[in-house]
This record gives structure tokens, sequence and C-alpha cells, in this order.
């Protein structure tokens, strides 16, 4: 079993979103860990230390410049004792200080003597998050190793729209138990994954594709290689950056994915997250079709493309866990029930694309197994992945 983290420190930045860090300490207490918070100055302008006192049972830490705390404790020994560091709400200005290293307060020194993983949860206004500094600080800390969350879309205090919500502290709990739990529970494992389209060329200029992104494939790539696996990923048409320690694979048709599949095997766990399309043209022309000026439909044979989600299933080659992933309109589960007798899959990952889910920033899934099902709360599709991930792992342990 993955264990959550028994001592966590939680850095509380200067934001509107910090009264919500008062929840995560109690859903942390609830979890049976002990967490000690930290608040920057800015901090104390939204949350005050009692709160946070009265809710972690433990002292609040705000200053280095605290002789009794520094006797007693000390802000380096501070930093190594927990298993994990949490910083929510992550603000640009945190953030930016982060990523320079810099260590002016008592969050930042601590963040920069910490040998322990680090987690943010950012919240800001919308441009602050799409500007290019920010863009450019959450990559570097990303490439550190630090988990940055992606931030929930929504209505802010400033009266703007759009992505740089704190996400909840429900879904903070859950990317803290699949980045912990998961960490390294891979290591040794070849995990195959699938991701995007796939264009099925009418002629050289047209062809048969459909909305999917790739975004959750990637994250899912991503997830598996932070949990120490040697990943896969065969990736259909998109334009996303491979995620790092990643080995990619681009194909463009079923056909060409489904050999990638082929010569990547033999893993441990394969996730077939591509919507891969059902059928191509039979006789796809060398040169661009023409109308012909009669207002006729020039017509389309189509055939169908091969079933790579199956054709796993029944390999002698399977892997110990195969995954399969089904978009659906209606009847979702359903769906995915029935799925997952016919394709001979572990489990069936099932989400409704009606509405926003294809090319937007989160998604709500459904594992089903023949054990029945188990439903994760809407998050970002990065919290997603680690969330599988960490099952996966769990499983396979």
């Amino acid at each position: 079993m993955l264990h959550f983290p028994r001592r966590i420190l939680l850095v509380i930045g200067g934001g509107i979103a910090a009264y919500k860090a008062a929840e995560l300490v109690r859903l942390i207490r609830r979890e049976g860990a002990d967490v000690t918070c930290v608040l920057t100055e800015a901090g104390t302008r939204f949350v005050t230390p009692l709160t946070l006192a009265a809710l972690s049972e433990n002292p609040v830490h705000t200053t280095l410049w605290d002789l009794k705390n520094e006797v007693e404790m000390g802000h380096i020994r501070l930093s190594r004792e927990a298993d994990l560091v949490v910083v929510c709400p992550a603000t640009a200005d945190l953030m930016a200080r982060m990523a320079a290293g810099m260590a002016d307060d008592l969050a930042t020194t601590l963040l920069l003597a910490t040998d322990k993983p680090v987690m943010a949860a950012p919240a800001m206004n919308v441009r602050m998050w799409q500007h290019e500094a920010t863009i450019a600080n959450v990559a570097a800390l990303r490439a550190r190793g630090v988990t940055v969350m992606e931030p929930d879309e929504g209505a802010m205090a400033c009266g703007e729209f759009g992505p740089g919500r704190l996400p909840e502290p429900e879904a903070i709990m859950a990317a803290i138990r699949a980045r912990f739990g998961a960490a390294r529970a891979l290591a040794g494992k070849h995990v195959l994954i699938t991701a995007g389209p796939t264009h099925e060329p009418i002629d050289p200029v047209r062809y048969i594709a459909n909305r999917s992104s790739g975004k959750q494939g990637f994250a899912l790539a991503a997830a598996a290689a932070e949990a120490g696996a040697q990943v896969t990923l065969i990736a259909g048409p998109v334009a996303l950056p491979t995620p790092p320690g990643v080995c990619r694979v681009d194909v463009e048709t079923a056909r060409e994915m489904a050999e990638a599949v082929d010569a990547a095997l033999p893993c441990d766990v394969a996730i077939m997250v591509a919507a891969v399309a059902d059928w191509r043209v039979a006789d796809a022309a060398g040169q661009k079709r023409k109308k012909d000026g009669t207002g006729r439909i020039a017509p389309l044979e189509l055939v169908e493309n091969p079933d790579i989600l199956a054709g796993l299933g029944h390999a002698v080659l399977k892997p110990r866990l195969l995954i399969g992933f089904a978009a659906e309109t209606e009847h979702v589960i359903a769906h995915a029930e029935a799925k997952l007798a016919r394709k001979g899959a572990d489990w069936i990952i099932a989400n409704d694309v009606s509405g926003d889910v294809m090319g937007g920033a989160d998604n709500t899934v459904h594992i089903v197994t023949a054990a029945g099902v188990d439903s994760l709360p809407r998050m970002p599709k990065a919290e997603v992945a680690r969330a599988i991930i960490a099952k996966v792992a769990d499983a396979l342990s």
C-alpha cells in the first residue's frame, strides 16, 4: 500500500485564497498527518497565525528573526524534518522568488534549504498566470522537480475569469496522495501510453480526425515518469512538449500507431488514451480531390481501422495491467462496462466528453474494473493523471 506523508510543512503565501489553507490543514490532520505552517508576511494579512495554530495544533512560524524558535528548532531543521513541503497558495511573487533561488524571508529560505519533495498550488490573476515570466518560472520549477499544480479556471476575486484560481483543498489533497505515494513507485517498470488523435488521410490536404488534444495522455506520461517508470509515449499529431524523461514516438494514422505499439512491447502497463479513428478511407487519393461541378457529393468508402486495445487484450505479450479509455457522450459507465468485457482490458477509464473535456484543462473520470466503479472528482488533467498513476502503482504492488 502507498502511504500518506507523516509530516507536512505548509507554506502559505499572501493571496486572497490563503483562507483555503485553513481547510487544507484540517484535511491533512484528518488524514492523520502532522502539519506545521509557515506564513509569509503577506500571508498574515489574510489568515492569522492563531487560526492555523488552533487547526494544526503546532506553533506557526512567520519570521527568520524569532530567537526562541531558532534556538529550539532552527529553520534548516524545520525544512528537513518534513516529508513533503506544500506551498499554498503559491502566488506569482512567491513562485518567482522560488525560481530565482531567493532566501530573503523564512518561507523562501526553507524552500531553498529543503531536500524534500515540494508541491506548489498556484493562485493568481489570470493575466499573471498567463504572463511569459510566470510561464518561465513554472517551467523552471517543474524542471527542478517541483510539482506545480494547474490552477482552476473560473471567476476571480478581482472580477476577471480564467485559469488562476487556487485548486480546491480536496483536489490538493488528491495531488498530495498521488505525488507522494507514487514517488518512484514504478521504478523498473515499462509503461506504454498512447495519446492524441489519429489523422486518416482522404487526400494530401484533407483527413478524418477528432477533437482529442492529447493533454490527458501526455499528463499520464509525465506522471508515470515522475513515478520512476520507463515511459514510451506514442503520440498522434499534437503540438505538445514531450514530458521530461519520456521516450516519444510520433505517428499519424491508426495503422502507424498499432505498429508502434507492437514495436514497444513488452511492457508492464499499457494505458491506451489515444482517440484512435475507428475508420479510414479505403482509397486515399494521391492528389487533392476536386469538385466536378455537378453538386454531387464525392463518395468515400470507409474501412475499419485496427482495434489497438482489443489487440493488446488478446495478445501473447499482454501487459500485466491493460487500461483503456472510453470517451462517451451518454450512458458513460454502462458503455465502459461493456467495453471492459469486449476488449479484454483490466480497467476502462470512462469520461463524458459531451462538454469541454476535449481540449479543456479539467477532466472527470470513472475507473471501471471487474470489482466496480471508482469515480474521481473533477480535477485538472495533471492531477487526474497523478491519481491514476498512484492507483496503477498500488495495483502492481
